[in-house]
């Protein structure tokens, strides 16, 4: 697949994740409205992060990792017949796991509460609140990751704008079930775990007709020596953690943050749902469209063609995600201010909030680096050096924790899960270059300059044009929002603005990355 071809699967994959971000802020912004960043939000927050956890070992994350590369390879390999068999022996197995899972994790309840949020100990009310809200959400595990399971196989066919619209039927479940379920419940945050269940399923039948137009909804078979199954497996043992680090980190900050003050869960929650906007519209879109064709050349033997693909892709990284990170760490309380302040989410919540995103915002190139470099990895089946690498950055993560939770709170938990993605970063980036896996095209030095030079521009002029935080605290919604949609656009010229007097042309991100030329800026 040549750079403009993947330029614009990567903008169709982003413009459907766009869509579901899109309505993802709208679904916070009511959630934030009806319940605030109190108690109760955070018994809801940590209801829903579990299973969001475990979907990234079943569903997008580890699966996926292992699935595409294997099913790539077989659809460049093998008949139709023997992709059909292989989609269904997965299918099978993947769902006998996940039914296995899902009743286990409803039995066990209380007891992930108390793993993932042990400080909820101190309050049994609301320990047994989130036991029961968990049981609701568990199931939500099953259907995200056949969802997922069938995303992958759609994105190996080049179907990229389904699978990243989908998301967007739980956000719409969720802001129904909080405008017109709560009211209904005598416990209202009840209702926004039968929107997670609800939004799941939709999810799921959405996807199942895209998958008949390409005869890919095959019946599930269960038969533990298919090799194409034994293969996956062995890959996903390992995907566990090389994929899943930043939700570790999450959940390992929700651990630490169940025993600060009220809120501070909430606080994580609400800036991590900004910092997830531009890693979801570009990041993970990036690397869903990576992920096939790097997959497909590696098993093609194109190894001029997958460096260029890389090199490529990384490059594209450091243009769009620099902006963004200094975007949200510039403008975290304007952002924050004129996405979630209503109702009962107050200016102090904007102030904390704004602290943990730009905490996050440091790290924001990592997170979206890490998501790329992974696919280098992952589409040649090679899992164990990420795990490797994957263990140093969370055992960083940890020991980060401890030693900035005390000083900077809450702030420093995000600040930790940042610092520990550069260092996952830096250790994938070195061991590809030593393992020949990627080679630097020429113009990455001059690159490098351009966008300091960008960068510094940007950030005097959104640091002149910001103002005040009270301006943004205490004016209306529709003022901030129009000064904040200002900011945006003369953030938007300055970048390119900057970009383009430093030298960087747009067609050089267009140029081919088939191998036949080499990507140069």
């Amino acid at each position: 697949m040549s750079a403009p071809r993947l330029l614009r699967s990567v903008f169709s994959t982003g413009a459907g994740t766009l869509v579901s971000r899109v309505l993802g802020l709208m679904r916070d912004v009511v959630i934030a409205s009806v319940f605030g960043a109190g108690a109760s939000a955070d018994t809801f927050f940590v209801a829903f992060r579990i299973p969001n956890f475990f979907r990234r070992l079943f569903g997008e994350g580890a699966f996926s990792h292992a699935f595409v590369p294997v099913l790539s390879e077989y659809r460049v390999s093998k008949s139709e017949e023997e992709v059909r068999d292989l989609v269904g022996h997965v299918a099978g197995t993947l769902g006998a796991v996940l039914l296995a899972v899902t009743a286990a994790g409803i039995v066990a309840a209380p007891v992930l509460v108390y793993v993932f949020a042990s400080g909820f100990a101190a309050d049994p009310g609301q320990a047994a609140l989130t036991g029961s809200l968990l049981r609701l959400t568990f199931p939500y595990l099953l259907f995200i990751s056949l969802t997922a399971f069938a995303g992958g196989i759609l994105n190996t066919w080049g179907r990229f704008g389904i699978p990243a619209i989908t998301p967007s039927l739980l956000n719409v479940a969720l802001i129904a079930a909080a405008i017109g379920l709560a009211p209904r419940f005598e416990e209202p945050v009840t209702a926004l775990a039968w929107g997670v269940l609800a939004g799941g399923a939709a999810q799921l039948a959405f996807q199942l007709p895209f998958l008949w137009r390409i005869r890919m909804l095959v019946r599930p078979r269960l038969r533990r020596a298919h090799e194409g199954v034994r293969r996956i497996v062995g890959l996903i043992i390992p995907a566990v953690l090389g994929v899943s680090v930043a939700q570790v980190n999450l959940l390992v900050d929700t651990q630490f943050a169940s025993y600060l003050v009220t809120g501070s869960i909430s606080w994580l929650y609400y800036s991590d749902r900004l910092m997830e906007f531009p890693l979801g519209v570009f990041g993970i879109a990036l690397a869903t469209v990576a992920l096939p064709s790097l997959a497909a050349r590696h098993a093609e033997g194109d190894t001029r063609g997958f460096h260029a693909t890389l090199d490529w892709a990384l490059r594209l990284v450091l243009v769009i995600a620099v902006p963004a990170a200094l975007g949200l760490g510039l403008l975290g309380v304007p952002m924050v201010a004129t996405v979630f302040q209503y109702g009962e989410f107050g200016a102090h919540a904007v102030r904390m909030s704004a602290l943990s995103l730009s905490a996050y915002a440091s790290g924001l190139v990592a997170f979206v680096a890490v998501k790329v470099l992974a696919a280098g990895f992952h589409s040649r089946q090679e899992m164990r050096t990420p795990v490797r690498i994957a263990v140093v950055a969370m055992v960083a993560n940890v020991v980060l924790n401890i030693l900035l939770v005390g000083p900077l709170a809450h702030a420093g938990l995000a600040l930790a899960s940042s610092l520990a993605a550069w260092l996952n970063a830096a250790l994938l980036l070195r061991s590809l270059r030593s393992g020949g896996v990627w080679r630097a095209a020429p113009g990455w030095t001059r690159l490098l300059a351009q966008v300091g030079f960008a960068a510094v521009v940007l950030t005097l002029v959104l640091t002149w044009l910001h103002g005040p935080d009270a301006d943004w605290t205490g004016g209306g919604g529709i003022e901030r929002v129009a000064m904040l949609a200002g900011l945006v656009a003369a953030g938007v010229i300055t970048w390119f603005g900057a970009l383009a007097v430093s030298g960087v042309r747009p067609r050089d991100l267009l140029r081919p990355a088939d191998g036949s030329t080499t990507p140069a800026v």
